[in-house]
């Protein structure tokens, strides 16, 4: 059960964004924490049986969730002594231990640069040997194999639903760059979306549906060996109707990504949707031994080990 504390530190930091926090049931304009078992993971005989299973529960709790936007992308957010998680923390923990934050940012490509960024933390100690004790003290080779993304579109229209899929399962740092950002109190993943042309086609196709979507996110750490199963979530986010005018605006990030990615990308796209999105949404009308295009790999789910340009 949570301290008094901890239940006042949390509630601030859940209800001090843009966004308000609000019932998974009926999750209308807002974000909340939706139910594990909606999600499908490995089972404890998946090596086997290739057999998945509801998600047991989250490793992780959730405090918050921001939609932020600016002219150049953010990054490095946690470190920047504006970010309103981590000033709600210095003012709860002016002494003693702090709370270990995880922060999973979503780096959304368009004329203007937003960000959804989802927050969690535990007041448990990590395990020794565990999962997310590798994870957090591994290289980013090992992060970037293992750092997986669970995506449900759990209400919008038909064209979004075709395009993700009934549940778009990804490890992200094959599809995508990240940059892995740690500290003594923190860890957050940046991830690029503009990185991959066929995720930045998807995303640019759901941002004209925004405000009438409803998205169910997890992040979890695969499982790879029988000692590791099943696999658990490590935390789990939903977003319901979304609107880019109250995104709050952020501090410009001191890591700014090359001028190139924010002037090149907008027309690259646009060229390539038509092909891009006849390619997800029909993937028998092109090669699909192309490293570009998502890969059944033998195991049930869909990943992409490189990337590549619809459009070459």
């Amino acid at each position: 059960m949570a301290s008094k504390r901890e239940a006042e530190w949390m509630g601030r930091a859940r209800s001090e964004g843009a966004v308000p926090l609000v019932d998974a049931d009926t999750c209308q304009t807002g974000w909340a924490c939706p139910p594990a078992h909606k999600f499908r993971v490995r089972g404890p005989d998946y090596l086997s049986t290739k057999v998945k299973i509801p998600a047991g529960g989250c490793l992780l709790k959730p405090i918050g969730f921001d939609w932020i936007k600016s002219s150049s992308k953010i990054a490095d957010i946690l470190k920047h002594p504006n970010s309103r998680v981590r000033k709600v923390i210095e003012d709860e923990f002016q002494t003693g231990d702090k709370p270990f934050v995880w922060a999973f940012n979503l780096q959304v490509p368009s004329k203007d640069h937003y960000s959804a960024v989802a927050y969690f933390t535990t007041s448990e100690p990590i395990p020794k040997g565990s999962l997310m004790d590798q994870f957090l003290k591994g290289d980013d080779g090992f992060r970037n194999s293992r750092l997986k993304l669970i995506a449900n579109i759990v209400k919008g229209p038909w064209i979004v639903r075709k395009a993700v899929g009934e549940q778009a399962i990804c490890i992200i740092g094959r599809a995508l760059s990240c940059n892995y950002r740690i500290s003594d109190s923190y860890l957050e993943v940046d991830v690029d979306i503009g990185s991959s042309m066929v995720a930045s086609a998807i995303v640019h196709l759901a941002f004209g549906y925004i405000t009438t979507l409803t998205v169910d996110l997890a992040f979890l750490i695969e499982s790879q060996t029988e000692s590791e199963l099943p696999e658990q979530l490590l935390g789990a986010v939903r977003f319901s109707n979304l609107d880019p005018a109250v995104a709050r605006p952020a501090e410009s990030s001191s890591d700014r990504s090359p001028g190139i990615l924010q002037s090149s990308l907008p027309t690259r796209l646009w060229k390539s949707l038509g092909q891009g999105f006849s390619h997800i949404l029909h993937p028998g009308a092109q090669d699909g031994s192309r490293s570009g295009s998502p890969q059944a790999n033998g195991t049930g789910e869909n990943k992409v080990d490189s990337v590549e340009e619809i459009n070459e």
